[in-house]
């Protein structure tokens, strides 16, 4: 691949992070969609896309580590395609959905992403995007209260900064200024949600979901 077709393909990934259209639609000028989507599908299957990832993720502030989800809507043409709860396809409050968990960095920055339907609880996947989180305050809301989970970050000599549970029957203190630093994932889930592929669930894989997510969150990284 020439560095010319290269550049073409990832400005046609970018487009179609932003408008959320259907891959027919793509301009003429990016190639033939089939091909573009083709190669998206590709790097997809051998997670090129979380490697890039991964890549522009390298130098991380690593003070604060914040930890968090949120819900996307699912369109109907996002069914159909193997089982729903594996490929992070549910039902919730809202309807067809997608649930996002996130951890980023104390700058807001992305640095591991999880899809999951949109019903599951926050607290299920916060192992899974703590692993290798060592030596750092873990900031994140009243639904991450948990024992085990606060044992855990204290294993890892992490401090935990999440407000206790209204109905605890014991109250647990936190650094209530320290707390005030989680809005920098909020501000991550709002930048993300300006790319009408990631506000909206169009692609009926997980796989390539995610892809689009890995995409968005270089981006973020590379502005």
């Amino acid at each position: 691949m020439s560095e010319a077709s290269c550049k073409r393909f990832i400005e046609a990934i970018y487009w179609m992070s932003r408008t959320g259209a259907q891959w027919r639609e793509l301009p003429r000028y990016y190639g033939l969609w089939n091909s573009v989507f083709h190669r998206f599908n590709e790097w997809s299957k051998k997670n090129i896309w979380d490697e890039l990832l991964g890549y522009c993720a390298q130098d991380p502030d690593l003070e604060n580590i914040m930890i968090d989800a949120t819900i996307v809507r699912a369109h109907a043409c996002a069914a159909g395609y193997g089982d729903q709860e594996t490929e992070g396809l549910g039902r919730s409050k809202g309807g067809f959905s997608s649930k996002i968990h996130a951890k980023v960095d104390a700058l807001g920055n992305p640095l591991k992403i999880i899809i999951t339907a949109g019903q599951r609880n926050e607290i299920t996947q916060a192992e899974r995007l703590l692993e290798g989180v060592r030596d750092s305050n873990v900031l994140g809301d009243k639904g991450y209260d948990c024992n085990e989970l606060r044992a855990q970050l204290k294993s890892k000599n992490c401090t935990a900064v999440i407000p206790p549970r209204s109905n605890r029957i014991e109250n647990i203190p936190y650094d209530k200024d320290t707390y005030k630093e989680r809005h920098a994932i909020e501000c991550f889930f709002s930048k993300i949600k300006y790319f009408r592929r990631v506000f909206s669930r169009f692609d009926k894989s997980a796989r390539n979901f995610g892809a689009f997510l890995s995409f968005v969150g270089a981006v973020i990284w590379l502005c």
